[in-house]
């Protein structure tokens, strides 16, 4: 049983990145798992070459929201003190990863999450105009209903501390999965702060799939996602044992 930290990636078809984020992750985190969302290209075949803690296999393609509640199981059941996430795409810089142990080594916080906007570098890449709106409003609607003061609420780099993991319910499988996240950690009251990364966009006309390529579409989707969650019911504390592994 480990009681570090474990960098969580979670991937699907990403064989243009995984070998190159693996090896710079590795140089920074002894112990990383992948989360392989149902890959179809050459990424399976990758991973098997690979010195990797674990790697979680689903089936098939089940979303990003549901490749982290798998990390998030998985980070339970083996005793972690921190989960680090972080995109398998090239947007996120392995080398910040000593910044977010930094920070959750002073013990004064439960999520620390990463930021492209808290602090703006003049290098940094522009996003596609339609996300960086919707990250606005989303981020805008956060602060006002939760009372929150995020600047990002769409970073997937962030650490957790692994012992408040029982506070959460993922049920949303896909992109929209952060609304509810953040509506769960404000409702158990967790320590949030933000730290600042890099804005990077290797892709820009990487697509989100089906109905949420449509801007409109996207953002309403989020803000449904919102409403119902804020609507819903507390999430009970759970054990490990109560957790889904989405496992193959």
């Amino acid at each position: 049983m480990s009681s570090g930290f474990l960098v969580a990636i979670p991937v699907f078809n990403e064989e243009a990145y995984l070998s190159e984020v693996v090896r710079e992750v590795r140089r920074y985190a002894s112990e990383i798992l992948v989360v392989d969302d149902g890959s179809t290209d050459a990424t399976p075949r990758l991973l098997a070459r690979e010195r990797l803690t674990a790697v979680v296999r689903h089936p098939e393609n089940r979303g990003y929201g549901a490749s982290l509640a798998s990390a998030f199981c998985y980070a339970r059941r083996h005793g972690y003190r921190w989960l680090i996430t972080m995109d398998c795409d090239g947007q996120h810089e392995p080398s910040l990863i000593p910044a977010f142990e930094q920070v959750a080594a002073g013990d004064a916080y439960d999520i620390i999450s990463g930021s492209r906007y808290l602090e703006p570098n003049p290098n940094d890449d522009q996003p596609p105009a339609d996300r960086r709106a919707i990250n606005g409003r989303i981020t805008r609607m956060l602060n006002e209903r939760l009372r929150m003061s995020l600047t990002d609420a769409f970073c997937g780099f962030k650490a957790y501390r692994v012992g408040m993991l029982n506070r959460f319910r993922v049920t949303v499988p896909g992109y929209a999965m952060p609304l509810q996240f953040w509506v769960q950690a404000w409702r158990a009251g967790l320590r949030i702060v933000e730290v600042p990364v890099r804005l990077i966009y290797n892709d820009p006309n990487r697509y989100f799939g089906g109905h949420l390529d449509d801007a409109d579409s996207r953002l309403a989707h989020y803000v449904r996602v919102f409403e119902t969650e804020l609507g819903a019911a507390p999430v009970a504390v759970n054990t490990p044992d109560d957790c889904e592994l989405r496992t193959a």
